[in-house]
């Protein structure tokens, strides 16, 4: 068929014009789908909130879903880890703000059994050591390693894991050794997970990645907090808000969940400038723009 060459550009126009138009649509619905995506899932964990949970656990629990955390770790605080409520009234107000609670630190060493009993009827998936302190031998290490097997196995009965909370003290040389290696070497997987403090970890002056990398799949939780870039001597008060510290979460976040991390819990320790609801809400925007 002819075309003369006025009706080939007139023509061509029109297609170029609809291209573009139908490029545009295409770019606009991609920036939209951007815009929703959500890349993962992403707890905190309450002791964020230690002043402001005691007050008013409902409201605050409420807020926290509003600003888009999903999934709760709780601990065992004044008014206990369900914050004055039964474990099942807690699930049920969980469920109807659409959140759920997946671990929460306890004390191991009183009224355990209870405790993972009640933990399995909610569908919680762990319960945390959160502390066991330094000054300790490697001996002490290798018999902590045989009682975490032990409270593994109560939970393994139940349905549920079991996981030990680092600080700083694990990542640090004992006798020449670490004693997290001491830990993570005398532990039955199958039994005991372990839960990456990645702030404490920087703070000791390892390498997270090196040792998601060493032990793949053995640290299944991670606390997310950032490290001020002016550290002061008190460990305790150089947690800042995300994005705003030293730790390069996309990258290392990225390479832990390669190597079988499953829950990411944000924590913060001390709001310089700010307050714990402004910070918490501040770091669930990171966490959602996140992409790992």
């Amino acid at each position: 068929m002819f075309y003369s060459r006025r009706n080939f550009i007139k023509t061509s126009g029109n297609l170029t014009g609809g291209l573009m138009l139908a490029n545009l649509s295409s770019m606009a619905l991609i920036d939209a789908c951007n815009k929703n995506e959500k890349t993962f899932d992403f707890g905190i964990q309450l002791y964020t909130l230690r002043d402001d949970m005691p007050k008013d656990p409902k409201g605050i629990l409420k807020q926290l879903s509003s600003f888009g955390y999903s999934q709760i770790e709780s601990y065992e605080g004044p008014k206990g880890m369900y914050w004055g409520m039964s474990h099942l009234d807690f699930k049920k107000y969980l469920d109807d703000l659409g959140m759920k609670i997946v671990s929460s630190h306890c004390d191991t060493t009183k009224d355990f059994e209870k405790k993972v009993e009640e933990a399995a009827a909610i569908g919680m998936n762990y319960l945390i050591n959160p502390w066991e302190g330094p000054n300790k031998t490697i001996d002490d290490y290798k018999k902590m390693a045989q009682d975490f097997n032990a409270k593994g196995e109560i939970c393994r009965q139940n349905g549920i894991r079991f996981a030990f909370h680092n600080h700083d003290y694990s990542f640090k040389k004992l006798e020449g050794e670490y004693a997290q290696d001491v830990l993570l070497e005398n532990t039955d997987p199958t039994l005991v997970d372990f839960e990456m403090d990645i702030y404490w970890v920087v703070t000791a002056g390892q390498d997270p990645e090196t040792w998601l990398k060493k032990y793949k799949n053995r640290f299944t939780l991670c606390h997310v907090k950032d490290r001020t870039k002016t550290p002061v001597e008190n460990n305790g008060l150089n947690s800042v808000n995300l994005g705003t510290g030293t730790i390069s979460w996309p990258t290392i976040l990225k390479t832990a969940k390669e190597n079988g991390m499953k829950y990411f819990v944000v924590e913060q320790e001390a709001y310089a400038g700010t307050t714990p609801l402004k910070a918490v809400e501040a770091n669930a925007e990171y966490m959602k723009r996140l992409k790992i």
